[in-house]
């Protein structure tokens, strides 16, 4: 039985391969090729644009894959949420459709808009908004570039962005947030139905929530005398509790935790001088909570 996974082509493909990697469920591209094999032998990747991902989900063609929350809501597809996955391409947040306009423009709400043209790639997301609002106005299709379309080719825009950098670079000011978005894992209703499928994409699922919650964490192992235990465990942010074990000394306990990889610079000066000895830092591939 083979499961097939869609990967979304473009600017998460690489973000993704690296977290199935780190999974480990590495994915072997050609550079040529939009098929991938795995390690898994019952497993293959297919290279698929994001915003076509939840068709293919739902006619069946795969049955799973790895898209955006605003694709699979543009879509306006049944397919089963697996999993959300927070990430992107520069980080581990979410992502926006705002809408924007030229820093010129005496606009400072959607209502401001009517009778205007805004482009977008997010065409029924962004009507639909409109709608809501009841403002009139002419949602166009962008294909690329949309940043540039403002003022000569259009009024105003919404485009995704996680930092607003390019928006600013554009000369473009965010009047609203749309929509906000993240990584989803997706399923075939039918497929996820299948015992045997549903348990790879859940197994698949919690091997990359794993993944996602060892990016940036380390773990560390330290001992420390009985006496001195309070004062290491006031140190130490735990993920949850620290695990504690009984050395062969009976005066003496072992610590494991795991902490932000950017806190080890404050806190493992602050473990030795609670009288911790011994300290290990050690990467992280996969936290499972």
């Amino acid at each position: 039985m083979k499961l097939r996974i869609g990967i979304p082509k473009g600017s998460l493909q690489e973000a993704t391969l690296e977290l199935f990697a780190r999974a480990g469920l590495p994915a072997y591209t050609n550079g040529r090729s939009y098929f991938a094999s795995t390690a898994d032998p019952e497993i293959d990747c297919m290279l698929i644009r994001a915003q076509e991902m939840a068709r293919y989900v739902e006619h069946g063609a795969i049955d799973a894959g790895l898209t955006g929350l605003d694709w699979v809501v543009e879509s306006g597809l049944h397919v089963v949420t697996v999993s959300d996955l927070i990430y992107a391409k520069r980080s581990r947040g979410k992502v926006r459709w705002v809408l924007a306009v030229p820093e010129e423009s005496t606009a400072q709400r959607a209502e401001d808009l009517s009778g205007k043209i805004v482009a977008t790639e997010l065409l029924s997301v962004t009507r639909d908004y409109f709608r809501k609002k009841g403002v009139e106005v002419r949602v166009e299709f962008s294909w690329g570039a949309t940043e540039v379309k403002p003022p000569m080719l259009a009024d105003a825009i919404v485009e995704v962005t996680e930092t607003g950098s390019s928006l600013k670079a554009n000369r473009l000011r965010i009047l609203e947030t749309v929509l906000e978005s993240n990584t989803q894992l997706i399923a075939n209703e039918c497929s996820y139905a299948d015992q045997a499928k549903r348990q790879k994409i859940d197994n698949l699922a919690l091997m990359l929530q794993g993944a996602m919650e060892a990016q940036d964490r380390v773990g560390l192992m330290l001992n420390v005398r009985k006496e001195n235990l309070a004062g290491v465990l006031a140190v130490l942010p735990a993920l949850q509790k620290p695990t504690i074990s009984h050395l062969s000394d009976e005066d003496w306990l072992a610590v494991n935790t795991v902490i932000d990889e950017s806190a080890a610079w404050d806190v493992i000066p602050r473990l030795k001088q609670a009288w911790a000895e011994g300290i290990v830092e050690y990467p992280l591939n996969k936290v499972v909570l």
